[in-house]
């Protein structure tokens, strides 16, 4: 039977929320309740349906991650774009196993860690804003990319990459952190992608077309 763990502390909520989409719920909130002191029914109402949407789009439920040795989880919620071996990339040092996550609005965005590690690095690039589902969204688009060093030294790296609509990337980790599987990292607002590195000899167990959540889905076996 395989065995799970949680890697953060349980919210305490029902409805757990992450703290990045308190301002963008208490806007509109407020918002909505100066449209229904003035009367203003139709506008009061999609304001409610507003407010109700950021809080889905902000929700950060609790997972429980896989406690298989080697196993590599997603970093995020979403549909599996591309899986490959892939050259010279900017991230990753020699031929490197790449898989492309997309995220579309109605996913969770809260990103989590794809295997324990240290941090080695954290770069940012800012960038353009394509659609996160095209190509060349991974080169060109604003991104953030998190250098995961594994303990028997094999390299991740984790790329949190700004979509057409998106406008800000969130991370939580730096430099020389110690991070568990399955533990949350960062967020990005409002549609997106996220890109994963591994070393080409890790044996996947995910494909295109396959959905995933983050934390709980297996990608590959890095044994």
């Amino acid at each position: 039977m395989n065995s799970f763990f949680r890697s953060d502390v349980p919210s305490q909520t029902a409805f757990p929320v992450a703290k990045a989409g308190y301002p963008f719920i208490f806007a509109s909130a407020f918002t909505t309740f100066v449209f229904a002191l003035l009367g203003l029914v139709v506008l009061s109402l999609l304001g409610l349906v507003a407010t109700f949407f950021i809080c889905y789009f902000f929700r950060d439920p609790d997972r429980v991650i896989p406690n298989s040795a080697g196993s590599v989880v997603s970093p995020a919620d979403g549909k599996i774009i591309s899986a490959g071996l892939v050259d010279n990339s900017p991230f990753f040092e020699g031929s490197s196993m790449k898989i492309s996550i997309f995220m579309s609005i109605f996913n969770v965005h809260v990103n989590r860690i794809p295997y324990e590690g240290q941090i080695k690095a954290v770069q940012y690039y800012p960038g353009k804003f394509f659609s996160a589902n095209l190509d060349k969204a991974s080169a060109h688009n604003e991104h953030n990319a998190v250098f995961i060093e594994t303990e028997d030294g094999k390299n991740i790296c984790a790329v949190q990459i700004a979509g057409l609509i998106a406008r800000r990337i969130i991370c939580n980790v730096q430099k020389g952190d110690r991070v568990n599987r399955g533990q949350r990292f960062g967020l990005i607002c409002f549609g997106s992608r996220l890109d994963v590195y591994l070393p080409s000899g890790v044996h996947l167990k995910a494909a295109v077309g396959d959905k995933v959540k983050a934390g709980s889905s297996v990608l590959g076996d890095l044994r």
